[in-house]
């Protein structure tokens, strides 16, 4: 076991990978209700870039958990996303405060988040047409005065 931080990852590019049982379905969704098409398939795969990073949406006799996000997409403005993949058809989940957060109108808000990110957390949550949680985040940052 190694102590230093240059592990064998280190170097590594990350990638999420969301299971689908209906391929086609999936494609449909990520086009019509995320304005998304991939950049690259293949059989039984779908290739997705977005600004920095990349998902593959592979197709899969499993069935994801559904009980935790399972990819999360960082915006600029969470109201306005919210807002327009509503309108895009998009049903967020509701959720409830709990200890650590408060939740108001599908929105949950964390008065912490890493210090390289900002002060605190704005965030909702979705499904997407396999069950796979989505999720989008804004970080709340205080100006300096």
């Amino acid at each position: 076991m190694t102590t230093d931080r240059g592990g064998p990852l280190a170097a590594a590019r990350v990638i999420a990978k969301l299971p689908a049982q209906d391929l086609d379905r999936a494609r449909a969704f990520y086009r019509d209700q995320l304005g998304l098409e991939p950049v690259e398939e293949r059989t039984g795969g779908l290739r997705y870039c977005c600004a920095e990073g990349e998902f593959h949406v592979f197709r899969s006799s499993g069935a994801p958990s559904g009980t935790a996000t399972q990819m999360g997409f960082e915006v600029d403005d969470l109201d306005a996303t919210v807002a327009e993949l509503r309108r895009r058809g998009v049903v967020f989940e509701t959720v409830e405060s709990r200890p650590g957060f408060r939740a108001a109108g599908g929105v949950v808000e964390v008065d912490d988040n890493y210090p390289s990110k900002g002060t605190g957390e704005r965030g909702a949550f979705f499904r997407d047409s396999e069950g796979n949680v989505l999720g989008l985040g804004q970080a709340v940052r205080v100006s300096a005065v």
